[in-house]
């Protein structure tokens, strides 16, 4: 038999030709992933630097031995992969106080004025938003993330929650969109609440707001 280092590099090498994908990534891992990414690319546009690491799939499967190999002593055919804590083992590459600033900086929710926390996917740049129009009632400007560095983009809902627009700009969608979209709103949806003034009306994640 192979003795367990020139085992490591076999699976190394079989990771490197089929790709990460042979390893238990899950979808939260890969947004953990992503968020990384985003605050790494804002700094590198601003500054040509980051302290944040490279955790891009290149990168990753350029360091293999690195990070990998240490984990890889129980590994002894493919399906032992799926075993691996893949979570644990990258989180061990963001050092102390990183984890605290990812999660302030590129948070995986945001509280919209409705009071819901609405879940952030950063699966494309800019990362989406997906949020019922109703809920950013008096929201006059689109949500940021990263100290402001990154406008989100919205999908904004309707309340049966299919798409109506996409914008990253809010206060341009109040001004020149929202009265032909409230129009056929109102005709589909003729119990919600679709105010005159969406900047001063109250946000609400039910059909209207309490007391109306």
């Amino acid at each position: 038999g192979l003795d367990d280092a020139a085992r490591s590099q076999a699976l190394l090498a079989l990771v490197r030709r089929k790709g990460l994908e042979l390893l238990p990534w899950t979808p939260e891992l890969r947004q953990w992933q992503a968020r990384i990414a985003l605050l790494r690319s804002l700094d590198i546009d601003k500054s040509a630097a980051s302290e944040w690491p490279d955790l891009s799939d290149a990168q990753l499967l350029a360091t293999l031995e690195n990070w990998l190999m240490p984990y890889l002593g129980k590994v002894t055919r493919l399906s032992h992969f799926s075993q691996l804590d893949l979570s644990s083992i990258l989180r061990n590459l963001l050092p102390w106080p990183m984890p605290q600033q990812l999660d302030a900086q590129a948070p995986q929710t945001i509280q919209v004025p409705s009071g819901s926390n609405v879940r952030i996917d950063y699966s494309e740049q800019p990362p989406i938003l997906s949020v019922r129009l109703q809920e950013l009632f008096g929201l006059s400007d689109t949500p940021r993330i990263a100290n402001g560095r990154q406008v989100l983009k919205l999908h904004l809902l309707s309340p049966a929650r299919r798409p109506v627009q996409v914008t990253q700009d809010l206060a341009n969608f109040w001004r020149s969109t929202y009265i032909e979209v409230k129009k056929d709103l109102k005709g589909r949806y003729p119990k919600h609440y679709w105010p005159d003034d969406p900047l001063v009306a109250e946000a609400t994640a039910r059909v209207k707001p309490r007391g109306t």
